[in-house]
């Protein structure tokens, strides 16, 4: 048992640096959160280490250590299991047909390009609505610093290019987070009785919903974009670090 812990230890810190060095050089090193593969992988390692010297030298100190730690790793595996699950249950959630409005949550544009998580978004986006030609698309996304037009702006040309009619697209330019963008895109319509999606990467729809519903939309829904698969394992991490927070802030699940 002691031998299998151990190796598990040493697999899971391994994993964790090998993966934080491949996103790293897939994505970038300003990946959001990307830290937290390096500080997973160092403390299985330690943790293996840890158990390595109870081997050889039993030691009360010792046997302290790594008890707490494995239950540490242990508690943590299990908070990431559970809220995974809602992350999971999002990301296969299924859209609702002939919706009043469908909110696009912007995500980053390369100068006036839109990146290729935004890309996927408004591919999916492109598609309901020439399946849903009664729905009306609000595009929510403002500037960043080193983005040289609105979020916003860059998905209303892309749209426009795909074909679809100008005046079912509205545009929402302020907002810098996913709680700004659906605040603010409820400016456009009553949310107490419209029927709203939530279009966004699959990996984000749970936190998005949760949070419209706190804001008060009454009959909404998600509508999940394909995820980089590549980037998949580092994004849920990500969103359940964000729903953590946003449980801390008293706005968990419903």
């Amino acid at each position: 048992m002691k031998s299998c812990l151990q190796t598990g230890c040493l697999v899971l810190g391994i994993l964790c640096l090998l993966y934080f060095i491949v996103i790293t050089a897939y994505a970038g090193l300003h990946t959001s959160l990307s830290w937290l593969w390096i500080f997973g992988g160092a403390w299985f390692l330690l943790l293996w280490r840890l158990l390595l010297c109870l081997d050889r030298r039993p030691s009360a100190p010792l046997r302290a250590g790594a008890g707490l730690m494995l239950f540490l790793a242990c508690a943590g595996l299990l908070v990431i299991a559970l809220i995974g699950r809602g992350v999971a249950a999002g990301m296969h959630a299924q859209p609702q047909a002939g919706l009043d409005y469908v909110i696009v949550l912007g995500a980053q544009v390369r100068g006036t390009v839109p990146s290729r998580a935004l890309r996927i978004r408004l591919d999916r986006a492109a598609k309901y609505a020439q399946e849903n030609p009664g729905t009306l698309l609000i595009l929510s996304g403002g500037q960043g610093p080193d983005e040289e037009i609105s979020e916003a702006e860059c998905m209303y040309r892309y749209l426009a290019r795909q074909g679809i009619p100008e005046e079912r697209l509205l545009l929402e330019d302020r907002s810098e987070s996913t709680e700004q963008n659906l605040r603010f895109s409820a400016e456009y319509f009553d949310r107490t009785k419209a029927r709203t999606g939530v279009l966004t990467n699959s990996f984000h729809i749970c936190r998005a919903l949760m949070l419209a519903r706190h804001l008060g939309y009454a009959d909404v829904c998600g509508i999940p974009a394909p995820s980089d698969p590549l980037m998949q394992p580092h994004n849920v991490l990500r969103e359940i670090c964000a729903l953590l927070a946003e449980g801390l802030k008293g706005r968990g699940f419903r």
